[in-house]
């Protein structure tokens, strides 16, 4: 704490960003000061709320950045809160990008749904706030123009130039003016000027009509229907067909609830719902997360719409508006409410779950004669007849599901190789490293079986010198949840309408999802493997280069030339994978 006085005397009079640190030297925290010396100082002076008092109190030292405006301390806030994601940041953990919809740079263009931008490969609608909204578009897109529908050029017209969606540049010419206008019609369309294409459908449906083309005739009353539904679909409009965001907050004493609505050409689409703690002045929360949200993304819309704040930092890096008066303001009003709404919601049900889960964890503790069991881990092994044998591990604390302690494990040869010997190996290794790093031990594991794991998992703990209750968890012939196991294999008694029941269920079938998952990608990665092995030039490391590019083996088949040299395959080899895959087919 001496060190942490001193160092305080010496904090300058400017902005910059400061990282504080725990006594691992870790970075939980990292924040941004218009004035470094009064806002570091803070922390350390005054009494504190509960959340803001847990933070200080895992402080043991800190630096800072200087910088020359708010503005510079904002952006590089929010680089090194993604560089070391502090326990204590607001994270947007779910790392979401946007889908958009593309037209691309080619000589006989597609439309794409994407999630990537990249300059120069062509002109980008959006972002959509949802996948669905912009599948939906582009299928609509794709009935309406005759854009190119195929990833590859065929040689010869498929069924779209016969429903007239495609314009068949694999057999004849198309000049690019034609593409130019459909371009332009496009851009009018998503922009909310439907009139032209309505118009144009009436007259297609007609002509289909006279000449008794009646299922030709219903493909266009369809796709008028869709349109007109499309439209209907937007009950909050703005009539300038401007893209733009609104945002609205509430907060609790340590939780903030961010509502952002998502208006594309004066439309609203669709919302998103941020929930986290925070621990500093609401409004600086406020500012961090909407400087993290939108650095974020390539493309922003042309307005964001704010509630009233203080500092004008935002202003300088976003089309920051702050309306006070009028419809704007309203939809602002509007997210707030859903803001507030959406929180106590979110309050109300967690401290239901929170009393159910303490229930549960109690009731289980009374049955297997442990304390309750506020850390739990759980296994389960996966296999095809005895091949291909992986683990899963996941870890629940205080009865929630904590992905970042989740394990898999791809089990080693052994003599004899079951159910049983793979849960031995996979709990002498867990804890084996456990012991070793000093990490902490869970009060309870779970075995996904009967008694035969629960002895495995008794022996492996033994050879360990460690003392941790094991209990197994059944199914039935249904492969449901049925009951548990005390150490003895004897089953314990629990109704199936207890909370208990309903944690081992979420415990077995998470569990069971997260190792049969790693099963299927490890079993898939030998078939691809395999199916690769007849091609001359490919070897180990260019069949790993192959799997990371390639989802399956099905792109791989897909893939023409330059689509393999893309993944690292030399042009050689690219063309044998290619050849082997149109002459042979696949041996596998």
């Amino acid at each position: 704490m001496d060190l942490l006085r001193q160092k305080l005397t010496l904090l300058p009079d400017k902005p910059g960003v400061y990282l504080m640190k725990d006594s691992q030297g870790q970075i939980i925290y990292v924040g941004k000061a218009k004035l470094l010396k009064n806002r570091v100082k803070s922390y350390f002076t005054g009494s504190h709320d509960g959340k803001t008092a847990r933070l200080v109190r895992q402080i043991t030292d800190f630096e800072y950045i200087m910088t020359d405006s708010e503005v510079e301390a904002l952006v590089l806030e929010c680089n090194l809160i993604k560089k070391h994601n502090p326990k204590y940041n607001i994270l947007l953990r779910d790392d979401k990008t946007y889908p958009y919809l593309t037209i691309t740079e080619e000589s006989h263009p597609r439309v794409l749904v994407t999630r990537q931008i990249k300059k120069d490969s062509g002109k980008y609608y959006g972002p959509y706030p949802n996948a669905t909204a912009a599948k939906e578009a582009a299928r609509l897109l794709n009935r309406l123009f005759p854009f190119r529908k195929c990833r590859q050029m065929p040689s010869q017209p498929c069924l779209y130039y016969h429903l007239e969606q495609c314009l068949a540049p694999c057999a004849k010419k198309v000049s690019p003016d034609v593409y130019k206008v459909m371009r332009k019609e496009v851009s009018a369309f998503l922009k909310g000027d439907q009139s032209g294409i309505l118009a144009l459908l009436q007259e297609k449906m007609q002509k289909a009509s006279e000449a008794l083309q009646f299922e030709r005739a219903k493909e266009y009353r369809d796709l008028i229907d869709d349109l007109k539904q499309l439209g209907e679909k937007q009950n909050i409009t703005l009539n300038d067909f401007i893209d733009r965001d609104v945002l609205g907050y509430a907060i609790t004493t340590d939780q903030m609830c961010i509502q952002v609505f998502y208006l594309r050409q004066g439309k609203l689409l669709a919302r998103d719902s941020f929930i986290f703690p925070y621990y500093e002045d609401p409004e600086e929360a406020f500012i961090s997360f909407v400087a993290q949200f939108y650095l974020e993304r390539a493309v922003w819309p042309k307005e964001i719409l704010l509630p009233s704040i203080e500092s004008i930092v935002l202003s300088k890096l976003f089309p920051i508006s702050v309306p006070q008066k009028g419809k704007k303001r309203e939809l602002i009003q509007m997210a707030m409410t859903n803001a507030r709404t959406t929180l106590h919601d979110q309050i109300t049900i967690e401290v239901n779950q929170q009393t159910e889960t303490g229930q549960a964890l109690a009731t289980l503790g009374e049955l297997l004669n442990i304390p309750a069991p506020s850390r739990i881990e759980a296994f389960d092994i996966s296999n095809t007849a005895g091949t291909h044998t992986v683990a899963g591990m996941v870890q629940f604390v205080e009865g929630k599901p904590q992905r970042r302690g989740y394990r898999k494990f791809k089990i080693q040869p052994m003599e004899t190789l079951d159910d049983t010997a793979a849960m031995k190996q996979v709990i002498q290794r867990r804890y084996t490293r456990l012991v070793s790093e000093n990490d902490p031990l869970p009060n309870l594991i779970l075995v996904d079986g009967g008694k035969g794991q629960i002895t495995a998992a008794l022996k492996a703990l033994k050879e360990l010198n460690l003392a941790i209750p094991v209990a197994g968890m059944v199914k039935n012939d249904r492969h449901q949840t049925h009951g548990l196991l005390d150490q003895s294999g004897t089953q314990v008694p629990l109704t199936k309408s207890h909370p208990t029941f309903f944690l081992l269920n979420r415990i077995q079938d998470e569990v069971h999802r997260f190792a049969i998952t790693f099963h299927r990608q490890q079993r898939a990665k030998n078939m691809t493997l395999s199916a690769l092995d007849g091609i001359p030039g490919i070897g180990p490391k260019r069949k790993q280069c192959l799997l990371r590019h390639f989802s399956s083996l099905d792109d791989i088949r897909q893939a023409n030339i330059e689509e393999l040299q893309a993944a690292g395959i030399p042009q050689n080899s690219a063309a044998a994978i290619y050849e082997y895959f149109r002459t042979k087919g696949d041996a596998s």
